[in-house]
């Protein structure tokens, strides 16, 4: 238990200089003023000074075991660490396989994924990769929902070179595993597509959205930003009450670039409820020329996501409260755990980050736990 004083809350939306009390993983209660434990010793008391306070991130799409491979072995990306994710604020992950479906397989996945639940952060995992059939632990999509906890959804690949090129009747078969492997399971069953650059498009999605009774808030579209053509059919989703994903960008251009869109996003839908931000870490960004054949990669960082939130606030002016939604609500809603994540309020995880004057991440509670204090992690896997 501990009472964190004047804080500048952002829940996201803002809250203005509060107390906040937690006990064990969880926020209790939020008020002006959290007094009456201030002579008790075992209760540790936290003066943030009116610093501001926001909600752990949320990353819907993270290569924890390591992406890439496609220039052979030696480009497979490493396996995520803790610290790295503690240091890019990000308390909630859900990990997921890229191209390679075959050495990074899902029985490792889920043991780094149940790894990051013993260490103190919240972990989900898809089955799934880009290829079809869909790579499980138990031989469906459907039993591994069901019969693996952390099993919350499927991913799959369209549009991209790479892939097995998924039908619009395929997605819809995939889709429905998933929603009915959901249902069962009282989880997400949604369905993540990795969006490449390829002439469908989203093409395949809407079709199985006009041929199918499956609900569109079960399809997350990611890397929605890759093209300025992908993001129009993007917008159209959203205008279907889908949600989107877009990619944080990977260095100041692409930064840029992605706030750009975001921002056109955001001009688009005043709710600001339709789309998600993920860093796409440790997955790999190869670069293929007009052939298609390999040029070069480099891979993807949870600290994107930070950094991408800081240009949307400092260079495009958006509010940090509608920024934050983006890390915070929004994939809290994907998840099927609005009241849990996501946000500071009473009955929420205790999952929270302190910036410092110039907004960097200064101190970081994961359910309830220090992960990060005065810029220094506290919170590691047993090997780092």
């Amino acid at each position: 238990m501990f009472v964190i004083k004047n804080a500048d809350v952002y829940a996201p939306e803002y809250l203005g200089l509060k107390d906040i009390l937690t006990e064990g993983e969880k926020i209790v209660r939020i008020a002006d003023h959290i007094d009456e434990y201030d002579s008790i010793a075992e209760v540790e008391k936290i003066d943030l000074k009116g610093r501001r306070l926001v909600p752990g991130y949320i990353d819907l799409h993270e290569h924890i075991t390591g992406g890439g491979g496609e220039k052979g072995p030696c480009t497979r990306v490493p396996e995520a660490r803790l610290s790295e994710l503690i240091a890019a604020g990000v308390t909630t992950v859900v990990g997921l396989l890229g191209t390679d479906g075959v050495t990074r397989s899902p029985e490792n996945l889920l043991a780094k994924t149940r790894e990051f639940n013993e260490e103190g952060i919240t972990a989900f995992m898809l089955c799934g990769s880009y290829g079809v059939p869909p790579v499980t632990l138990t031989g469906s999509v459907e039993r591994d929902l069901i019969l693996i906890g952390e099993c919350i959804g499927v991913k799959t690949a369209m549009s991209d070179h790479r892939s097995s090129n998924i039908t619009s009747a395929g997605l819809t078969e995939l889709a429905s595993m998933a929603r009915r492997g959901g249902m069962l399971a009282g989880c997400a069953g949604y369905t993540t597509i990795h969006m490449g650059s390829g002439k469908a498009g989203l093409q395949p999605l809407f079709e199985c959205l006009e041929n199918s009774d499956i609900p569109v808030e079960k399809f997350l579209p990611t890397h929605i930003t890759r093209t300025p053509e992908l993001f129009e059919q993007g917008l159209r989703f959203t205008d279907m009450g889908g949600m989107i994903d877009a990619t944080a960008g990977s260095d100041e251009e692409s930064l840029k670039e992605t706030a750009e869109m975001i921002a056109a996003y955001f001009a688009h839908d005043e709710s600001a409820s339709h789309m998600t931000l993920t860093s796409d870490g440790f997955g790999s960004m190869p670069v293929f020329d007009e052939h298609m054949v390999f040029a070069g990669m480099t891979w993807g960082s949870p600290k994107s996501l930070h950094r991408q939130l800081r240009v949307l606030t400092e260079q495009m002016n958006i509010p940090l409260s509608k920024a934050l939604r983006l890390l915070t609500v929004n994939p809290a809603h994907v998840l099927c755990m609005d009241g849990r994540k996501g946000a500071v309020r009473a009955g929420c995880d205790a999952d929270m980050i302190v910036y410092d004057g110039d907004m960097n991440i200064d101190t970081v509670f994961a359910r309830g736990r220090k992960a990060m204090e005065n810029g220094r992690v506290l919170m590691k896997g047993m090997f780092e």
